[in-house]
């Protein structure tokens, strides 16, 4: 059965290694025939939450007039959502974190999602990763009926292409391909 499949990719920078990791998984889900749409954060315009509670007495409308409401109808669209950033002192990049954060006008709206979660660093350790992932679950844990399918640990990484090379591009693949 296809799944519709949203990659929401953080990196600041265009050929960034969490952006290619991104593309593999999107290919191995494409060619298994799902329907994928990568949404890359550094291209929209996502504005800090202002915890005014609009959307709470609005029926989940934001005051701020961005581009987060049409992420949000994609969120809510998608079977599967993937989260990707690069790690950032520890945790997410600050696009990804605007987006979380922003999040809150629909929480209780985005429901039974899959979660995959795509990270990379320029350490070779997995402790280094260990908030990052700690803060992309944090979403999904209030977000109702979420279930995590995977993750992948970009290490060793920091110039932009040298993922190419490491193991994390076939697991991509692979996990895009078992979406």
């Amino acid at each position: 059965m296809s799944k519709r499949i949203l990659i929401l990719a953080g990196s600041p920078r265009k050929n960034g290694n969490s952006a290619a990791l991104c593309r593999a998984f999107a290919r191995g889900a494409e060619e298994s025939g799902h329907q994928v749409e990568t949404v890359f954060l550094r291209d929209r315009k996502i504005s800090y939450c202002l915890a005014c509670y609009h959307c709470k007495k609005n029926g989940g409308i934001c005051i701020i007039k961005d581009d987060m409401a049409d992420i949000l109808d994609r969120m809510n669209a998608a079977d599967v959502i993937v989260m990707a950033s690069p790690v950032y002192f520890y945790s997410v990049d600050a696009q990804m974190k605007t987006l979380i954060d922003r999040t809150v006008a629909q929480w209780l709206t985005i429901k039974n999602k899959e979660f995959y979660y795509i990270m990379t660093a320029a350490e070779e350790g997995d402790t280094v990763m260990d908030c990052t992932l700690e803060c992309l679950r944090g979403l999904a844990k209030c977000l109702k009926g979420s279930v995590e399918r995977g993750i992948i640990y970009g290490k060793g990484v920091y110039e932009p292409g040298e993922i190419e090379s490491r193991p994390a591009m076939r697991e991509a693949y692979e996990m895009g391909r078992k979406a």
